[in-house]
């Protein structure tokens, strides 16, 4: 009987040891005696101090580089938690990108082969690195942010300096991350992440089964992280593609059935809006104008009584709230100036802007995504959300101020945003207002009937917007197509695979020198050209589309997920051609194949439709700034519903 229960004593102290030794085995506090460390890790050496310094990695699981007395513990230690090992070279350099500077915190470093790592346009696709701190020290916290809403995160404590290189970022794929190792390890390991100790060693370890795969480096003195680029959003075909034809059966859909939510409690104004409605609909035929043009149009009647319509009844009520240079401060040149220039002539307007929000149609939230951007985005942190948050701070405050963006939920307000950002800024908490953005994306959740696709026009005079205005005529135009500009985007490399310096008349060229020599051959090739190639780049908009227009030449549109501006009643085919991105191949045999007679036509619908892009210090009746107010205008009209 003593012996069964000094034998069951004895086992029960041998289970107890084995579960100790597996709970200090993680921690690196000690060697479980079941565990074997493959014989190609025998040179493996690190030189860790034995003070109390450590760099802990958590993406989930977590584990300390510190008390080990030999290499083979601290192997038995990452096997234990399912990280094998793989020897590295030895004495790698400096390594390029984030680095913790003594004086300066953490800072970037861009020269030479590198700057490809933060080429601009990345931050369209919502990859991010670290961003910039400063007097990174003891107990300081560094956050990594993957894509998504997974964290990356390093402690430095106890006096311990953290040193990071940040060469390349997330690969995204499937909800997990990868990293890739550097350059220095082979390239059929780019599943493996290297660590290196700059002194005497270098390891790497393979997170087979977490989440995220990482590369750090270990050592005395420093800790550097590689992490590899992934390909960014903008630089990949879309995953679906919607072409002209749909988008015309589209608004056909949304002109049928309005999709607005209804209001919470009723309004004379919508009353109002659902009369001029009626009157739209059974608007007299009008087959000439001696104003517009009527080719250029859906349904000139339509048009026509919905402009006369809109000028006789609409009042709009602009929010007072917000502080500059965020709110009420217009960008008047370059290339995000038409949200400027109709911020600024909305403010100035009296015919239609009244002080009584009870008695107005609509809502004007007057902010510039392009001040918003400039203000708050920290510059290679590759996170927006804070600008994000910033317009849903906003729309909250006005929501809990004034009564009536949460009587139709924000269907009877606007916003004008020319900025690449604005979809992803506006998002959820601007859903149903009306949106007139440049980036008429459908792939980012524009809506046709209800959204209005705002003309891209590069200002570069804002005394003279109007500034070297006109081209050739027809017959003078000697270049068949023209196109020269930036790789922005993965479309732009293929027009010029297939056509530049192919053929004499397809004048396709690559990004022009600086200068104001190169912008006047710009200009000029633009004038001799019958058709003008408006490639999409990183986004699905450009402003080659309103330049062209400019210097009376043909828009070639290509650009698939595009809505052109003022969709839902300019007619496109008037003026333009639109062709998808899978006939870039055949480009030269299409325009060929344009009748000399419809060439004219297209050339002249070019000429009359003009007017209707141009801004003026003083607004004319049918131009920019009243083409905008009237899509917003008229697509408020056809998505109302009454209580």
């Amino acid at each position: 009987m003593g012996n069964r229960r000094l034998l069951f004593l004895l086992g029960v102290l041998a289970v107890n040891f084995l579960l100790f030794q597996s709970i200090l085995v993680p921690y690196g506090n000690g060697n479980a005696p079941w565990s074997s460390v493959p014989q190609k890790y025998d040179n493996v050496r690190l030189s860790l101090h034995s003070t109390p310094k450590y760099f802990t990695v958590r993406n989930p699981p977590t584990g300390t580089v510190s008390g080990f007395s030999n290499s083979s513990a601290f192997i038995a230690t990452v096997q234990k938690v399912h990280i094998p090992i793989v020897v590295d070279e030895v004495g790698h350099g400096k390594k390029k990108g984030m680095h913790n500077n003594v004086k300066g915190g953490l800072v970037s470093e861009r020269n030479g082969s590198d700057d490809n790592v933060f080429e601009h346009g990345a931050d369209r696709n919502d990859v991010r690195s670290l961003s910039e701190k400063k007097d990174v020290g003891k107990g300081d916290r560094l956050e990594l942010e993957s894509v998504g809403s997974k964290n990356f995160i390093a402690d430095s404590a106890k006096g311990s300096k953290v040193d990071f290189s940040v060469k390349q970022f997330l690969e995204t794929k499937r909800g997990a991350s990868r990293l890739v190792k550097d350059n220095n390890m082979d390239s059929r390991e780019h599943d493996g992440v290297g660590v290196h100790t700059s002194d005497s060693s270098t390891f790497s370890t393979n997170l087979e089964n977490s989440p995220q795969k990482i590369v750090f480096s270990a050592s005395d003195n420093s800790t550097a992280v590689s992490i590899p680029r992934r390909k960014m959003r903008c630089m990949m075909p879309p995953k679906s593609r919607t072409l002209i034809g749909e988008m015309n059966r589209i608004l056909v859909r949304k002109r049928a059935s309005a999709r607005a939510m209804r209001p919470r409690w009723s309004s004379k104004r919508d009353l109002e809006i659902l009369a001029a409605r009626s009157e739209i609909e059974h608007a007299p035929t009008v087959t000439h104008d001696k104003e517009l043009y009527a080719p250029l149009f859906r349904n000139l009647s339509m048009f026509k009584r919905s402009y006369e319509l809109m000028e006789r009844t609409l009042k709009v009520y602009i929010y007072k709230d917000g502080n500059k240079p965020i709110f009420h401060q217009p960008i008047m040149k370059g290339l995000y100036a038409s949200e400027g220039w109709f911020m600024k002539l909305m403010e100035e307007n009296k015919h239609f802007v009244l002080k009584d929000p009870a008695k107005a149609h609509l809502f004007y939230m007057p902010f510039s995504s392009r001040m918003l951007e400039h203000a708050l985005y920290v510059r290679n942190s590759h996170n927006r959300t804070n600008l994000r948050q910033f317009l849903k701070d906003y729309t909250d405050k006005i929501s809990a101020k004034y009564r009536y963006f949460n009587r139709t939920g924000g269907a009877d307000h606007f916003l004008v945003a020319c900025h690449d950002w604005a979809p992803y800024e506006t998002r959820h908490h601007m859903e149903y207002c009306i949106k007139a953005l440049c980036n008429a994306d459908v792939t980012q959740g524009f809506k046709i009937g209800r959204d209005v696709s705002l003309p891209e026009a590069y200002v570069r005079s804002v005394r003279d917007p109007q500034r070297d205005l006109g081209g050739k005529p027809p017959h003078q135009r000697p270049i068949l197509a023209f196109y020269a500009g930036n790789m922005h985007g993965y479309l732009r490399p293929i027009l010029l695979k297939h056509w530049k310096d192919k053929d004499p008349d397809m004048k396709i060229y690559g990004p022009m020198p600086h200068g104001a020599a190169s912008k006047m051959n710009y200009i000029n090739h633009m004038k001799n050209s019958k058709y003008c190639i408006c490639p999409k780049g990183y986004e699905v908009n450009s402003p080659r589309v309103v330049e062209a227009i400019f210097y009376e030449c043909v828009p070639v549109i290509i650009s698939d997920n595009f809505v052109p501006p003022f969709f839902e009643v300019l007619n496109w085919d008037a003026f333009s051609i639109i062709l998808a991105e899978k006939d870039i191949p055949n480009l030269k045999q299409i325009l060929l194949s344009v009748s000399q007679e419809k060439y004219l036509k297209l050339q002249l619908g070019v000429r009359k439709a003009q007017k209707h892009f141009f801004w003026h210090v003083k607004p004319l009746k049918y131009d920019l700034f009243h083409m905008t107010l009237h899509s917003i205008w008229y697509n408020r009209v056809f998505q109302i519903k009454v209580r």
